[in-house]
């Protein structure tokens, strides 16, 4: 079964500095802008944004 361009793997980067990063997938018909999700960054040790990079 091939994968599905509908829900491509991304890539979630923090926006901390750090360089840590996040790979999940999206549904791109639910979220066409970028997406950006709160999540725990544990080289910052706190909840910082991650924003998806291309």
């Amino acid at each position: 079964m091939a994968r599905s361009e509908l829900r491509p793997v991304i890539k979630l980067r923090s926006t901390a500095g750090t360089g840590y990063a996040y790979v999940t997938r999206k549904n791109r018909r639910n979220d066409p802008d970028r997406m950006v999700l709160r999540k725990y960054d544990p080289v910052a040790r706190q909840h910082v944004d991650f924003r998806e990079e291309r």
